[in-house]
């Protein structure tokens, strides 16, 4: 299983915290989970339909969209955090 973790206006999109989904392919990029959780529709649409408003981490660490998911046990997808 991967747990998908929601911050922000991400998570108001998709309408909640966190999910748990089947393993996906051990090559699958978190780009392309991306794509595929946006072509669910509704809120997932809009909340990750653009993929250059989000960032990713995997277990806890910043990925790019471009790494691969692995033995990862954990997503969590975000948008862009600014200091201040």
């Amino acid at each position: 299983m991967l747990t998908i973790v929601y911050f922000a206006w991400v998570r108001e999109g998709v309408g909640r915290d966190d999910e748990r989904i089947d393993r996906p392919s051990p090559d699958m990029t978190v780009a392309d989970l991306v794509a595929a959780l946006a072509a669910r529709g509704g809120g997932y649409a809009q909340a990750l339909g653009d993929s250059t408003k989000l960032r990713a981490a995997l277990d806890q660490r910043f990925v790019p969209l471009e790494a691969v998911i692995g033995e990862a046990r954990e997503l969590a997808l975000f948008p862009p955090v600014t200091g201040g």
